[in-house]
């Protein structure tokens, strides 16, 4: 089989154009080409929504490197004039909404300054640059300037699934014969039963168009949902006078907006103030080269990311008044890419409906060439009647039938069901999936590369230890005050409460009841509480020091650095950040008087022995240093506000000739099951690796209480790792199990050669702006929903929403579940393929008439599809799935074990059926008018509850307890009583529609008992062995097999 889906192979991310159009070109039998491939990207549109982006994208270049042409040109030509309506003017506003947001997109200095600057705009528009705007001017604003949402396709109706299920070109066919039939039989036999054979498979045709259209409605609402999900982002802003995280489209204009790095900017706006702000605008212009941002050029666009530095913006135009809203228009078209499965299975649809249509051709061709023989030898060849029509008519409806249910398009759609259902559940285990295809390759992942902070530990982050004045003093809650100050002097204190409050990209505010908040990342917080705990005034320190200038913490640099202006006219530097590294920067140390004083070299090593000491402790360790600068030397190159529209001001804060002020250690504990999570994974045939960049003590530590670490495990630095060769690295990356100190760049190394040398599918965790390369790399990328940012978010493929592992564990068995569920599925319709197309095949070509009639068919077809799929694709997952190891690349999707267990079945339900079929009436003693109805009715009856014990059957396709768990899925159990109790309506009071006659009490437990005999079968099956893959894991482990050794119990 797969040898003959060569052409349906693609990648589960990034796949390219060329793949994606072989294998629909590859695919020759579609039915329902609108349903089939409605979840599958049409690729056509891509290429005209591509063509939209570039001419917008054309056109804000335009305004962004040839506004200089262009404002000469509105200058010369005069400018729009706009109105203002009376009820703006009334609300306190005294600027068009269209005026202000063609000055930001215009990106048009001149126009702004005519307006008197962003203070003038921020009076026209009703608000306080301190206190933005009040949350009971929400309406007006939302009414006059706009709602910061986009234009988006209208949803579809319940009707259009109901048409789309109405398209299939088989249903068609039947209708038309079912038509043929009423308007053949009504003049030959009359009311009613002239209209039984054609209302029957109209009623049939009715109801398969129901329950299809009601499955596929309730996935679009699923899929509507997740969709909502992935859009909330939460930003944070001033109003009235405080700081609020709101969401995104509750942004109107006036609002202030604080950003920091990795944000996205939520709208336009103009700069207000900040530091070092650098723009990336490449998801609007197309331009690589970030845009530094400040009171020159101080327009920033909503839609780009926030790449450095920090800032504060006015909102000016939101929604579709923002070039970011009309782009965003076209991001939609075409829809998502197809998963593998999904094109794996169009694949094995389209072989097996190649077979299926032969089938039915020929089995048309043997039942009609038949009958016309029997004519002929009776002499009968000239003599046709409406009966022989209707005859010849049911052999043709038989046949289209047989494609119906020959032809699976229910494969491909149930990897859509199966997603669907797991993507929800995920939801509410705190997962976002973003794309479908991660949901599925999760279930493959062999290799899980984990940040630290947040992921493995709590986040929740309290100073416990500090060295400074030469002792370590331990933190104890709020006693904490009293004795510092009585261990060290004021001077010193002093020294160390600037160091916390001036160095710092957080902020202490008062909430609603008057207390103090802290808004920032868990270590600035930390930090910042630990200085309040010693009786800082965030505020005064705020208000008497000038900020000069600030370079923020990223992942690259480590550490964060300002320069501050001191009351009595000095200069002075503050940098804080990785240990080794301040501390490798400074050369003088504060002694207990609060003065700098040499740093020798002995003391430095006391001090990294301190450093690791803390570490070994799991402390997160900080250094906090200083440098007073001399003023008059570096009066010309320091500037005299944050606004930097070059890098040639980069050296203005100094590294190095620092003053070493304290060593901090900072408490994050291990997440609760984590150590747990850890060893399910291993026990999952999934290695973990910790990438951080904290300090390598302190991540061993980390590592050995989460059970990551081993004792012949590797923990290494990144400079050491990068500074290796090829043949190094592959040497001893399986069994990196630590990387500490990392760049985001290691880590992207990491999972390169993870893919490239071993074959891993790689899952990695990233929460910042620089881990975005390492995220899309990956085969799935997982991002922080609390500590990530949004650029994070946005390159991942699964947002963990409460950076938790243990969630990541739970990702990878939904995974798994989506590939053993369809697994399931493609064995149950398999087997139910075989069965019914051999069946009907024969008997059409020994006895001339098929068992089976259409409407009987359809209704098998309706239990094997959209029934089968609800069943079996949507099955939770169960902890025996971790006990075994993940699928490889390009391993087959149908096993040894489902073929063994399809043909195993296939040969005793055709055995059981043929026999009913050929010799029923002398075994069963029929006789009568009505023996062959009854013995019809029989077989079909015989036929569904071999289906209905098989679906049973097909909940484990290796385990002989078939019934574990099964109380758990409510869904399963659903559709089984209600096949069972339709198949009881079908037979006993539908007769007349689907050909059958009321059964006695002990053909029906024959129907049931023959049904049932498939477990035992089963059971017996899945005793003979099959071929196993044995391979050895380039880490060091066996794969654990399936089945009695996977510690659970069989039976």
């Amino acid at each position: 089989m797969e040898n003959m889906l060569k052409d349906f192979q693609v990648e589960s991310k990034n796949m390219s154009e060329a793949a994606q159009r072989r294998w629909r070109k590859a695919v020759t039998i579609v039915k329902n080409p609108s349903r089939r491939f409605r979840m599958v990207a049409d690729l056509d549109k891509r290429v005209e929504a591509e063509k939209k982006k570039l001419k917008i994208q054309e056109k804000i270049r335009v305004a962004l490197y040839v506004q200089k042409a262009a404002i000469q040109f509105i200058d010369g030509a005069g400018r729009a004039e706009y109105k203002l309506s009376e009820e703006a003017r009334e609300a306190g506003f005294s600027i068009h909404p269209d005026e202000l947001a063609a000055i930001v997109r215009g990106h048009d200095i001149k126009g702004l300054k005519k307006c008197g600057g962003v203070e003038r705009i921020a009076r026209k528009v009703s608000v306080s640059l301190n206190e933005g705007i009040s949350e009971n001017d929400l309406p007006i604003r939302q009414k006059i300037y706009g709602f910061n949402k986009y234009t988006e396709k209208p949803s579809r109706t319940f009707l259009m699934f109901v048409w789309d299920a109405l398209l299939d070109l088989t249903l068609i066919m039947l209708m038309v014969c079912a038509l043929v039939s009423i308007g053949v039989g009504l003049p030959t036999e009359g009311l009613p039963k002239g209209i039984y054979d054609g209302l029957g498979i109209i009623l049939s045709i009715f109801l398969v168009v129901m329950v299809t259209a009601i499955s596929d409605y309730r996935q679009s609402l699923q899929f509507k949902d997740l969709d909502r999900e992935k859009k909330k982002i939460f930003i944070n802003v001033t109003r009235d006078g405080k700081r609020k995280r709101v969401s995104i489209f509750d942004l109107v204009v006036g609002d202030i907006v604080h950003l920091s790095i990795g944000d996205q900017v939520p709208a336009d706006g103009i700069y207000i103030s900040g530091y070092s702000l650098l723009i990336d605008e490449s998801s609007l212009s197309g331009e690589s080269e970030p845009v530094n941002v400040h009171e020159e050029k101080p327009f920033l666009l909503s839609g780009t990311k926030v790449q450095d530095g920090s800032g504060k913006m006015l909102v000016t135009a939101v929604g579709m008044r923002t070039e970011w809203g009309k782009l965003m228009e076209t991001l939609n078209e075409g829809g998502e890419d197809e998963t593998p499965l999904q094109v794996k299975l169009n694949g094995v649809a389209t072989i097996i409906g190649k077979i299926g249509l032969t089938f039915a051709v020929l089995t048309f061709l043997i039942l009609a060439v038949r009958y016309l023989v029997e004519k002929a030898l009776n002499n009968e060849f000239t003599d046709w009647s409406s009966s022989d029509a209707l005859t010849i008519l049911d052999f043709f409806a038989t046949a289209v039938t047989i494609i119906v249910v020959a032809v699976p398009e229910g494969l491909p759609l149930a990897v859509t069901l199966s997603l669907a259902f797991a993507m929800k559940k995920l939801m509410d285990e705190r997962a976002l999936v973003r794309h479908l295809s991660a949901c599925e390759t999760m279930g493959s992942a062999s290799c899980i590369c984990t940040d630290k902070t947040g992921t493995l530990t709590t986040n929740h982050m309290v100073v416990e230890r500090i060295w400074i004045s030469e002792k370590i003093v331990e933190v104890k809650g709020n006693a904490i005050d009293g004795v510092l100050k009585s261990e060290i002097s004021g001077g010193v204190l002093g020294i160390l409460l600037q160091s916390i409050f001036q160095n710092t990209g957080s902020e202490v505010v008062k909430d609603e009841s008057g207390k103090n908040t802290i808004l920032g990342t868990p270590t600035e917080s930390a930090l910042l509480e630990f200085g309040l705990l010693l009786g800082g005034n965030f505020d005064a320190q705020r208000r008497d020091f000038k900020i000069l200038k600030v370079e923020p913490f990223n992942s690259v640099r480590k550490k964060m650095s300002v320069l501050v202006s001191l009351p009595d006219g000095g200069v002075r530097a503050f940098c804080k950040g990785a240990s080794e590294l301040i501390l490798r920067m400074c050369d003088r140390v504060v002694d207990g008087n609060g003065e700098p004083v040499p740093l020798p070299e002995e003391q430095e090593k006391n001090i990294t022995d301190v450093i690791n000491g803390f570490a070994s402790k799991s402390l997160r360790t900080l250094c906090l240093a200083f440098k007073d600068i001399d003023n008059t030397s570096n009066e010309n190159n320091i500037p005299d506000n944050g606004d930097i529209d070059d890098t040639s001001n980069e050296n203005n804060i100094p590294d190095n000739g620092y003053t070493l002020v304290a060593v901090v250690g900072i408490k994050d504990p291990v997440r609760p099951g984590v150590k747990d999570a850890v060893q399910t994974c291993l026990a999952a045939g999934i290695t973990v690796r910790m990438v951080t960049g904290d300090n390598i003590n302190t991540a061993k530590a980390i590592a050995r209480e989460c059970g990551i670490l081993t004792e012949d495990g590797v923990a290494i630095e990144g400079p050491e790792f990068r500074s290796m060769s090829l043949e190094q690295m592959k040497e001893i990356i399986p069994r990196i199990q630590v990387m500490a100190r990392s760049l985001p760049l290691d880590k992207h190394t990491l999972v390169t050669h993870l893919r490239g040398m071993f074959g891993e599918v790689v899952a990695v965790t990233g929460d910042g702006t620089n881990d975005a390369p390492a995220l899309h790399e990956a085969d799935i990328g997982l991002a922080m929903g609390i500590a990530g940012t949004e650029v994070a978010k946005e390159n991942a493929d699964v947002i963990i929403l409460d950076d938790n592992f243990a969630t990541i564990v739970n990702v990878a068995k939904w995974g798994r579940a989506v590939y053993i569920n369809i697994q399931k599925f493609v064995q149950f319709q398999l087997t139910v393929n075989v069965v019914a197309l051999v069946l009907n095949f024969v008997s059409a070509c020994i006895s001339g008439s098929v068992p089976l009639t259409a409407v009987q068919l359809l209704w098998v077809n309706m239990i094997m599809d959209t029934l089968g799929a609800l069943a079996l694709a949507t099955e939770p997952p169960n902890d025996g799935l971790l006990k075994r190891p993940p699928v490889g690349r390009g391993v087959s999707f149908i096993t040894m074990a489902m073929w063994r267990n399809i043909i195993g079945q296939s040969i005793y339900q055709l055995a059981v059926l043929g026999v009913l079929n050929f010799d029923g009436k002398r075994l069963l003693k029929l006789s009568g008018s009505d023996a062959t109805e009854v013995l019809n009715t029989l077989i079909f009856n015989s036929f569904v509850f071999c289906q209905v014990f098989n679906e049973i059957n097909s909940r484990d396709i290796e385990k002989i307890n078939i019934f574990r768990g099964i109380f758990n899925s409510w869904i399963f159990l659903g559709v089984m009583v209600c096949t069972v109790t339709f198949q009881v309506i079908i037979v006993e009071f539908l007769g007349n529609f689907a050909s059958t006659v009321p059964l006695s009490w002990q053909l029906w437990l024959l129907s049931v008992l023959l049904g049932s005999v498939s477990l035992p079968v089963a059971v017996i099956l899945k005793c003979i062995p099959v071929g196993r893959d044995t391979t050895k894991h380039h880490d060091g482990y066996d794969a654990l097999p399936t089945g009695e050794e996977d510690g659970e119990h069989q039976v």
